[in-house]
């Protein structure tokens, strides 16, 4: 699993899975709502901005596991805007562009 994780964008069997600071902020709507920042908190189990101090993937995977589970009737967007490292802010979409 650890030579895997080294090829993968998910690092969870890495041995430094805590290797980036993630800034983020995530905005969602559901069913043509907003949702609050009260309301992304109880349905991902994390804030709605803030630092992630694992992989953006784990993020990106907290996001689409919720999505293709308990919220795949609810018509969610979420768009996460991140900076990897202090880099250029970067965007990721669900439902995933085909």
């Amino acid at each position: 699993m650890i030579v895997y994780a080294r090829f993968v964008p998910s690092r969870y069997f890495c041995w430094a899975p805590y290797h980036s600071q993630n800034h983020y902020e995530m905005d969602v709507t559901v069913n043509g709502r907003v949702l609050t920042a009260g309301e992304i908190q109880r349905r991902y189990r994390r804030p709605q901005k803030g630092i992630n101090s694992r992989t953006i993937e784990d993020q990106k995977d907290i996001i689409a596991q919720y999505e293709r589970t308990y919220g795949k009737n609810e018509r969610a967007e979420v768009t996460l805007r991140y900076r990897v490292n202090g880099g250029a802010e970067q965007t990721w979409h669900w439902p995933q562009q085909k």
